[in-house]
């Protein structure tokens, strides 16, 4: 069984908030978080919509992305979802 590439990834929730999570598998953790058995914080909010994905070079890599982008504003992660950061 091969790794798939770790990324970062953002959704929109159904209530129009935003949740960044990382994976190694994204078409698989999409799969979990639209049929509600994603995060405890999607679960309520569905549908969900990918926004954005940030392809990285290792787990530790994803990791601090995502912390990063959760530290952000919401202004700041809408500019990174449109990509002018």
């Amino acid at each position: 069984m091969s790794e798939k590439q770790p990324c970062v990834y953002m959704l929109r929730c159904g209530d129009g908030s935003l949740y960044t999570g990382w994976t190694n598998d994204l078409e698989q953790r999409l799969k979990a978080h639209s049929s509600g058995k994603g995060a405890k914080y999607t679960r309520s909010r569905l549908p969900v919509e990918l926004v954005h994905v940030e392809l990285c070079g290792s787990r530790e890599e994803a990791l601090r992305r995502e912390a990063e982008i959760k530290k952000m504003d919401r202004l700041s992660k809408l500019r990174l979802i449109e990509g002018d950061c």
